[in-house]
């Protein structure tokens, strides 16, 4: 009960309405997130009322943006515990793979897709980001990437970028305020600088979750100051020597 209240809560803060057959979906995985956690370690959260708004909640935070672009495929990099792209697949109605490079979380995910119904249009793949872009199969023919948790803004620009197609869309699950150099403005300075090495295009930061619900703030108070950053791919070319490989990026950060 707890965690179906904390969900209708966070979702009516940030006027979010889910069809029932999407939110079956989110439920079983859930479900099967909880029931697999101990054993594989999905999530530092354990309470199902806390899974339902800083994951679920925020996770669909994104929903808006993939459709008001009518959106309908993308990738989403080291999904863990299939956040945030499982449930947007289930919500969006969207075709989706789910990558990350541990066995153990793709087997869970493949796992989950299969439970949850949406085996037919969601796919998952055990591999490095890096690897993927660098697939000549999948450079530049997805009109969206997302990643939460994952990276910094600067490595994830290099890394989405080669597999977005001009005038894709990364989505991009943040924290903080722009203005803190240290935090989130510091990230948007070097995501600006990579964006500009790699390719061209555009950064919108979105609003934080405690602006779009008001006075129904409350609601989603751990996860009052996350944000989706929009980067926008633009028309240059990308070289073929992008993305860089872990070591490379580590030697020579962005900032």
């Amino acid at each position: 009960m707890a965690y179906g209240d904390a969900l209708d809560a966070g979702l009516a803060a940030l006027g979010i309405d889910l069809a029932a057959e999407s939110r079956s979906a989110v439920d079983d995985h859930v479900r099967l997130l909880v029931a697999w956690n101990d054993a594989i370690n999905l999530t530092a959260v354990r309470e199902p009322a806390a899974i339902a708004v800083r994951h679920v909640v925020d996770s669909l935070a994104g929903l808006d943006v993939l459709r008001a672009r009518s959106i309908e495929r993308f990738v989403d990099l080291g999904s863990g515990g299939g956040f945030p792209g499982l449930p947007l697949a289930a919500a969006a109605g969207a075709r989706a793979l789910l990558v990350d490079s541990i066995a153990k979380k793709a087997r869970f995910l493949e796992a989950s897709v299969e439970a949850v119904g949406l085996a037919g249009r969601v796919g998952v793949a055990a591999r490095r980001a890096e690897d993927l872009a660098r697939d000549r199969e999948e450079r530049g023919r997805w009109p969206a990437v997302t990643a939460r948790a994952v990276a910094s803004l600067a490595d994830l620009v290099e890394l989405a970028l080669p597999l977005l197609a001009p005038g894709g869309v990364l989505l991009a699950w943040k924290s903080g305020y722009p203005t803190d150099a240290l935090g989130l403005g510091g990230e948007l300075s070097a995501a600006e600088t990579a964006l500009a090495a790699v390719g061209d295009g555009s950064i919108t930061v979105g609003p934080a979750a405690a602006d779009v619900a008001g006075t129904r703030a409350p609601a989603v108070a751990s996860i009052a100051d996350h944000r989706i950053v929009v980067v926008e791919r633009g028309r240059r070319p990308i070289g073929d020597h992008w993305p860089r490989d872990p070591a490379a990026r580590k030697r020579r950060p962005w900032s």
